[in-house]
C-alpha cells in the first residue's frame, strides 16, 4: 500500500515541501531513498524502535521510503515523525484519513516522545501558503508558530497524540498549541515579565555628549558607526546603551528575524515571534564562518550578520579581528544580504544590520591622550590599517572618544536617560516610515542613489557646501552619498523637512577617518 505524508525542508529562511512516500509490498528490508543525509538514514532505527515501544509492529515485508523531490538533499532528524506515521498508515495498523491535510515534522525518541526541531516557523509559514489545514510539530517548536492562528497548529508530546489527531475520530482541541499547558505557562511568563533590562542607560554614562549624539543619529537612521578611543572612554557602554533606544520591530521585521533564529535552532524562548531587536556581540576572534555563516553540504547555518538582522552587530576591538573577516563584511553591509556558496548548495540569508564597531587607536590604546602612548609611528599606522578604505566608506559615522576628565567624573550630574533619546529616535523613524511608504526600505541608511536623489533634494546652498567639502577633504563618491544620508537623519531628528547646510556639515564631521591620516590627529 502506497501512502503519502507531507514534510518540509528549509532552504535559507524559507521552506519547501517534501513528500514522504512509503510503499509496503512483498519482499524484505527497509530502503530509504531520496538524497537523505546520515541523520535521516539513522532515523530508520529510531523510528522502528519508537513504533515498537508504542505497540505498533514493523511489517515483515519490503518497506520503501522515498523523500521527494529526489534531487533535493534532505538533512536533519525532523523526518522521523512523517516516516513513522507513513509506516503506520501504509501497513494498515491505523486508518489515518487526515494524514494528507497536515505538514508533519519532528524528531522521535526511542520511547515515542517527540523532540523539538529547528525551522518550525518557516515550516508553518509554508503550510499556510500551500493551503494545508494545519501543521503538527513538537510542542516546544510549535510555540514559535502561535502567530498563525488562521490554521491549526498542533503541539504534541508523543507519537500517540499525532495518531489521535490524524484518525479524526475525537476532538483534539486540547492539542492545539494555544490550549496546551506549555503555551499557557510561556504566555503568562511573557505577559507577567517586567520590561527587559536594557543593560546600560544613557543616564549612567558620564560625559561623552558628542559620542552620544553620534549614537543617537546612528540609531535614528540605521547607520553604521565606529567609535575610536582610549580604554575606559565608554565605547562598549555606549554600544550596549544603543539597544535601549532602538524602536520595536514591525510585524514584518519580527517575522523575518524570527525565521532566521528558528532556522538556526535559536527560536523565541517564549511564545510567538521575537519582538526585541537583536544585539549580537561576537568576540573579535570569531571565525569567518561564525560571522557570515557557513557549514558543510546542505547544513548551512546563518552567521552573526544574519542573527543581527534588523538589529545591532557590535564588534569590539575591531582592530584585533583578522583582516579577512573584516573585509567579508563589505558585501553584507552594502547588499544587506549574505550569500553562502558551497560545492553542492548556495543559500542566501538576510543581513540588514547596524554595524557598531569599537577600537583603540593604537596597540597601547592611548594615542591622542598626551604623552601616554608608547607605540611607534609604524605601530600606530598598522593598527587600524586593517580597516581598509572600502570598509570605512561603508561606515557612516566615525566618532573619536577621549576619556572623561576626573573632575567631571567626581562632579557628574545626571545625564539624559535612554527613554528621552528613544522618543526622538522613534519620532525620526516614524518620519522615515511615512517617507518610504511606497518603497521596500524603512530607514535612511538603506537608500540607494536613486532614492537619495528622490528623497534628499539639495538647494543651491547645500550643493555649494558639499562641493567645498569634497574639494577640501577628497571624500569618495560612496562617502559623498553617505554624508547626505546622515544629513537626512539629522534633519529628521530636528523635525525638518529639508536638508540644510548645517546638517551636511555635522554629517561630514563624523568622517574624520576618511580625510585625515591617523598619525596627524
Amino acid at each position: 500500500m502506497l501512502t503519502h505524508i507531507h514534510g518540509a525542508k528549509c532552504i535559507g529562511i524559507d521552506a519547501v515541501q517534501v513528500t514522504v512516500e512509503i510503499d509496503i509490498d512483498r519482499g524484505i528490508g527497509i530502503h530509504l531513498v531520496g538524497l537523505a543525509d546520515v541523520a535521516v538514514k539513522e532515523s530508520l532505527l529510531r523510528t522502528t524502535t519508537a513504533l515498537e515501544a508504542l505497540g505498533f509492529r514493523i511489517p515483515g515485508k519490503r518497506i520503501v521510503i522515498n523523500l521527494a523531490p529526489a534531487d533535493l538533499r534532505k538533512n536533519g532528524s525532523g523526518y522521523d515523525l512523517p516516516i513513522a506515521v507513513g509506516i503506520i498508515a501504509a501497513s494498515g495498523q491505523r486508518d489515518l484519513p487526515r494524514a494528507g491535510q497536515f505538514i508533519l515534522m519532528g524528531e522521535l525518541g526511542l520511547d515515542g516522545s517527540v523532540r523539538p526541531i529547528p525551522g518550525a516557523l518557516p515550516f508553518a509559514e509554508m503550510a499556510r501558503q500551500a493551503g494545508f489545514e494545519g501543521i503538527i510539530l513538537p510542542a516546544e517548536s510549535a510555540l514559535e508558530a502561535v502567530e498563525f492562528k488562521e490554521m491549526q497548529v498542533y503541539g504534541v508530546e508523543g507519537l500517540g497524540e499525532v495518531v489521535r489527531i490524524l484518525e479524526g475520530q475525537e476532538d483534539c482541541q486540547d492539542l492545539l498549541i494555544w490550549n496546551t499547558q506549555r503555551y499557557r505557562r510561556a504566555h503568562r511568563a511573557r505577559m507577567g515579565a517586567r520590561k527587559e533590562d536594557v543593560g546600560v542607560d544613557f543616564a549612567d554614562i558620564i560625559g561623552q555628549e558628542g559620542a552620544k549624539r553620534g549614537v543617537e543619529i546612528a540609531a535614528a537612521g540605521g547607520h553604521n558607526i565606529i567609535m575610536v578611543g582610549a580604554p575606559g572612554a565608554g565605547k562598549s557602554s555606549l554600544a550596549k546603551a544603543m539597544a535601549g533606544i532602538l524602536p520595536p520591530m514591525t510585524m514584518a521585521e519580527a517575522l523575518v528575524t524570527s525565521k532566521i533564529y528558528s532556522v538556526a535552532g535559536k527560536g523565541s524562548p517564549q511564545d510567538g515571534l521575537i519582538r526585541r531587536r537583536p544585539f549580537r556581540a561576537p568576540h573579535y576572534s570569531a571565525s569567518l564562518a561564525a560571522i557570515v555563516g557557513g557549514g558543510g553540504g546542505d547544513s548551512i547555518q546563518p552567521g552573526e550578520v544574519s542573527l543581527a538582522n534588523n538589529g545591532v552587530l557590535f564588534v569590539d576591538e575591531v582592530g584585533q579581528m583578522p583582516k579577512s573577516v573584516i573585509e567579508a563584511l563589505r558585501g553584507p553591509i552594502e547588499d544587506r544580504r549574505v550569500s553562502i556558496s558551497r560545492l553542492k548548495a548556495k543559500v542566501e540569508f538576510p543581513a540588514s544590520f547596524m554595524l557598531v564597531a569599537a577600537s583603540n587607536p593604537c596597540p597601547c590604546g592611548y594615542y591622542g591622550e598626551g604623552d601616554r602612548c608608547t607605540c611607534t609611528p609604524t605601530q600606530r599606522q598598522n593598527y587600524l590599517s586593517k580597516l581598509s578604505g572600502p570598509i570605512l566608506d561603508r561606515i557612516d559615522l566615525h566618532v573619536w572618544m577621549h576619556p572623561v576628565p576626573a573632575d567631571r567624573i567626581v562632579r557628574a550630574q545626571k545625564a539624559e536617560p535612554s527613554e528621552a533619546v528613544a522618543a526622538r529616535v522613534l519620532k525620526a523613524r516614524i518620519a522615515q516610515k511615512h517617507r518610504f511608504a511606497t518603497e521596500t526600505i524603512v530607514t535612511n541608511a538603506e537608500m540607494n542613489n536613486r532614492q537619495i536623489g528622490q528623497y534628499c533634494p539639495l538647494n543651491e546652498a547645500c550643493r555649494t557646501t558639499l562641493e567645498n567639502l569634497m574639494a577640501k577633504t577628497g571624500f569618495s563618491m560612496r562617502a559623498y552619498f553617505r554624508i547626505i544620508k546622515v544629513a537626512r537623519t539629522i534633519a529628521d531628528l530636528e523635525g525638518s523637512t529639508d536638508i540644510r547646510p548645517a546638517h551636511l556639515l555635522e554629517a561630514a564631521s563624523y568622517r574624520f577617518l576618511d580625510r585625515q591620516n591617523l598619525l596627524e590627529l
